[in-house]
């Protein structure tokens, strides 16, 4: 443990995220990335209104055994914002990715709508992607906490929550190339959010990756739901993490790489 601990207070020292990453053009959009560490490619997918610093906590400790890429999803970050986003978009963009990198075969760690696309990316390539880990993700709005779906319809761009503000544009203003529309951004994802479908059980139930499903016991996706993807996806593990929301690579990072790295290896 004092080891695991030396690791977390050495990584936090790093400006992930604003650590001179590169860009790749992908679909006439330029998106960033950073790379840390040797070994078989993992590739981090954040959430909605976040970026690569979300994983800020865990990406030492993964680059010990990995070699970790980090990426800003199109229109968050520092990557530049795209005519229009969703779960299969951001899929498809990741997938063109790993073919502009000439990866051979990558693990993949999504959290939120980055475990979303993540579930589609590893429908649509099995060629690439071997093993999955998703946290705090759900294939249908059904998945949604209760009261979830009224919540996001209400928000407005002219009064965005105050856990927004904090959470995201502050370090959108900071870090976006399209800082000065920042709307835009914002009207898209909370679109996306709202998606009623995001990959059909029928696609779930043909991906052939090895796949870790993980949840708060307090996440924004409910259990049942959970449980639903872990009967869908054949062969998959299932993980719920005790006194943990949605935001477990903040509350409990050093718990999330352990249980990562123990399904990797």
């Amino acid at each position: 443990m004092p080891c695991l601990l030396a690791q977390f207070c050495a990584t936090a020292q790093i400006n992930y995220g604003s650590n001179n990453g590169k860009y790749i053009t992908i679909r006439n959009t330029r998106v960033y990335y950073e790379e840390y560490g040797q070994g078989t490619p993992f590739i981090l997918l954040h959430g909605g209104f976040g970026s690569i610093s979300n994983f800020r906590f865990i990406i030492g400790p993964l680059s010990q055994k990995y070699r970790v890429i980090a990426m800003d999803s199109p229109g968050q970050g520092r990557s530049e914002q795209t005519d229009s986003i969703s779960y299969q978009i951001f899929s498809d963009y990741y997938s063109e990715f790993i073919d502009k990198l000439k990866l051979d075969s990558v693990y993949v760690l999504g959290w939120s709508d980055g475990g979303n696309s993540a579930m589609i990316l590893a429908y649509d390539r099995p060629d690439k992607v071997k093993k999955v880990i998703i946290s705090g993700a759900d294939s249908n709005t059904d998945g949604y906490a209760a009261g979830s779906e009224e919540m996001i319809k209400s928000w407005q761009v002219e009064h965005i929550p105050d856990l927004l503000k904090e959470y995201w544009l502050t370090d959108f203003l900071k870090l976006s190339p399209n800082k000065d529309n920042w709307q835009k951004t914002f009207r898209q994802l909370q679109k996306m959010w709202l998606t009623k479908i995001v990959i059909t059980d029928e696609h779930l139930s043909n991906i052939k990756g090895k796949f870790l499903i993980v949840l708060g016991d307090k996440d924004a996706a409910t259990l049942e739901h959970g449980i639903h993807l872990y009967r869908t996806i054949k062969g998959s593990q299932f993980c719920v993490l005790p006194h943990t929301s949605h935001f477990v690579f903040f509350e409990k990072p050093g718990l999330i790489t352990e249980i990562a790295l123990d399904f990797l290896k």
